[in-house]
C-alpha cells in the first residue's frame, strides 16, 4: 500500500528559502543568529539545539513549504505534504524553540499573501499549540489560526480566550473525539471563513503509539482530520491544501499517521467516525461554543449526533 501511494506522488526537490521570504515573517537578528549556527552545534535554549547543517535543513524545510504554495497556486500541482525537518510552528519572529528554527507555515502563508490571496486558514493539529504562527499572524486578520492542543502542555499557550480558534483538549482523546471537535467546531468555522488556501502543520504526536503527550489518535484519525481539511477547502480555496510535517517522535506513528493523511490527500475516504450524542466531551466543546459562537455565529445552536463523513 506504501507502495501505491509512492507511486501516485510527485517528488519534488525542496529549495532553500530566500532571505525575503524569512524576512516577511523572521526579524534580521533571528535570520543572523540562525544562519550563524551553520558548521557547528549551538544551543538555542534549553530544549533547540542546531547541528553543523541544521542551518542549510531549515532553509530547505521554509523553502520547500514556500514551493509548495507556488507551485499549488500556479496549479502545476493539485496539494502538497512537505516532509521537512526541523519542524517549525514553535517558532516565533525571533526566536528559536520548540526545535523549530524557522516557521515553515508561517513561510508559507506569507508568500501565499504575497502572492495576493486575502484570506488563509491554517489548521495545526500537532499536539502542542503553535505559539509561533499564532504570534506571527497574531494581528493579521487574513490568516486564521485554528489549533487543537493538549493543554496544560508546552509551550502553554493557546486558551480559548487567546485571538484566533484554540481547541486545548485534555489527554487521552482518541478517534472518535476529535472528529466530534473537528467536525462540529472546526470544519463549521473553517467553511464560514472560507479560505482561498488551507495550510495544515502536521504533527503526529498525538498519535497512540507516541511516547510523549498521552493522546490516542490512530491512522484512521489522522485520515479524518484531512478530510475536514479537504472539506473546509471546497469553497474559495477550490480544494488547495498544502500541509507540512510538524512534530512526532515516534517512526512508525508517524510513516502511518503519515500514509493516511497523504491518501487522504490523494482521494482516499476514511470509514465514517461517529461518536454518541452525550460524551465525557460535552462540558469542552460547550465551552468552545460559548466562547465562539459571538465571533462565529455558525456555531450558535450547536450540533446533535453524529456528523457523516463528507464525501
Amino acid at each position: 500500500r506504501q507502495g501505491s501511494l509512492i507511486e501516485r506522488l510527485t517528488a519534488l526537490p525542496a529549495r532553500p528559502a530566500t532571505p525575503t521570504e524569512l524576512l516577511r515573517v523572521h526579524t534580521e537578528e533571528h535570520v543572523s543568529l540562525v544562519a550563524s549556527s551553520r558548521g557547528r552545534t549551538f544551543r538555542f535554549d534549553p530544549d533547540t539545539q542546531a547541528g553543523p547543517r541544521s542551518y542549510d535543513a531549515a532553509l530547505l524545510a521554509a523553502g520547500a513549504a514556500a514551493d509548495a504554495v507556488d507551485r499549488v497556486l500556479l496549479g502545476e500541482i493539485d496539494r502538497a505534504f512537505c516532509a521537512v525537518r526541523p519542524p517549525g510552528h514553535h517558532a516565533t519572529a525571533d526566536r528559536a524553540m520548540g526545535f523549530c528554527l524557522f516557521n515553515n507555515v508561517a513561510v508559507a502563508a506569507a508568500q501565499a499573501l504575497h502572492r495576493g490571496l486575502k484570506r488563509l486558514m491554517i489548521v495545526d493539529f500537532d499536539v502542542h499549540h503553535g505559539n509561533g504562527t499564532q504570534d506571527i499572524f497574531y494581528d493579521d486578520p487574513r490568516v486564521l489560526y485554528l489549533s487543537s492542543h493538549a493543554f496544560p502542555f508546552y509551550p502553554g499557550t493557546g486558551t480559548l480566550d487567546e485571538v484566533g480558534v484554540n481547541l486545548p483538549m485534555p489527554p487521552g482523546l482518541g478517534d472518535e473525539e476529535y472528529a466530534r471537535v473537528y467536525r462540529t467546531i472546526a470544519e463549521p468555522i473553517g467553511r464560514a471563513f472560507d479560505p482561498e488556501l488551507v495550510l495544515v502543520s502536521a504533527g503526529f504526536d498525538a498519535h497512540r503509539g507516541d511516547p510523549l503527550a498521552g493522546m490516542d489518535l490512530t491512522r484512521k484519525g489522522y485520515a479524518e482530520l484531512t478530510e475536514v481539511c479537504l472539506a473546509i477547502a471546497e469553497g474559495s480555496a477550490r480544494g488547495r491544501v498544502v500541509i507540512a510535517l510538524e512534530g512526532g517522535y515516534d517512526l512508525d506513528a508517524i510513516a502511518g499517521a503519515g500514509a493516511a493523511v497523504v491518501g487522504g490527500l490523494l482521494g482516499a475516504r476514511p470509514g465514517k467516525l461517529t461518536w454518541p450524542a452525550r460524551g465525557r466531551l460535552d462540558p469542552l466543546v460547550d465551552a468552545y461554543r460559548k466562547l465562539l459562537a459571538p465571533l462565529w455565529p455558525v456555531l450558535e445552536g450547536g450540533v446533535s449526533g453524529p456528523i457523516p463523513t463528507a464525501c
